[in-house]
Order: C-alpha cells, then sequence, then structure tokens
C-alpha cells in the first residue's frame, strides 16, 4: 500500500474514533449538566456578553445591525448570535430585509436560577481548606 494511502486512512480513523470519544463522554452526565454546559458554553464568550448586555439596553427588539455595536464582521457577529439563539437566550425574527433581536427574558430567568443554584450547590464549607 502507498505510503500517503496508509497515512489518510490512519487519519479519518483517528478523527472517527475520537470524535465518537467526545460524544460517548458528554453522554456520560446526567442531562441536566449536559444542558447546563451547552448554556454556559454560549456565555463564554465575550461578544456573546456584549450581545446580551447590548439587548438588555433597549427595552424593544434591535432591528439595526448589532455588528456595528461589536468590534467584530457582520458573520462573526451572526455566528454568535445564532449560538445564543440556538439555547434561547435571545429570539430572532425576520420582519422584511431585516431580522429583529431580543432577549428571551423567561429563558434568562431560569438560566439566573440555574446559575444561582449550581454555584450554591458546589459552595465550599466555611472550614474548606487545600492545605494538607
Amino acid at each position: 500500500m502507498p505510503y500517503l494511502y496508509v497515512i489518510l486512512k490512519l487519519d479519518v480513523y483517528l478523527r472517527h474514533n475520537f470524535y465518537d470519544m467526545a460524544q460517548s463522554k458528554t453522554e456520560l452526565f446526567d442531562k441536566e449538566l449536559a444542558e447546563m454546559a451547552l448554556l454556559f458554553k454560549a456565555l463564554a464568550h465575550p461578544a456573546r456578553l456584549r450581545i446580551l448586555q447590548f439587548l438588555a439596553e433597549t427595552p424593544t427588539c434591535i432591528t439595526g445591525d448589532i455588528s456595528d455595536e461589536l468590534p467584530l464582521g457582520r458573520t462573526t457577529v451572526n455566528q454568535h448570535l445564532k449560538e445564543l439563539k440556538d439555547v434561547g437566550l435571545i429570539q430572532g425574527h425576520i420582519d422584511g430585509a431585516k431580522t429583529k433581536y431580543c432577549l428571551e427574558p423567561e429563558k434568562l430567568k431560569a438560566v439566573k436560577a440555574l446559575l444561582t443554584g449550581f454555584l450554591e450547590e458546589i459552595e465550599p464549607a466555611d472550614d474548606f481548606s487545600c492545605e494538607t
């Protein structure tokens, strides 16, 4: 067998198996933790946090170009908007040639309660010490 063919086959095999390993590792945790991780991942980027802040600054849906408010290109901002929309933190509705974006208040309240509960759950005891 040609050397290049073997390398390509090995590369495909490794990519496929590492992908499967990553997928199955997530499935080892309960559904609630997996859902929290998706939400926290959506919040784990400064551009997405700024988008949420920007949308919170106005009481109505935004029809303008949100990329004007960020130091990023339109395509990148649209990807961040999609991430936030996919987890339900924002709404996006097409209105003619534009898309209106606004916060999803009920989902934000649920995330706030979820995060607060999680942080209370992992709060260390008063007598916690890492020193041995």
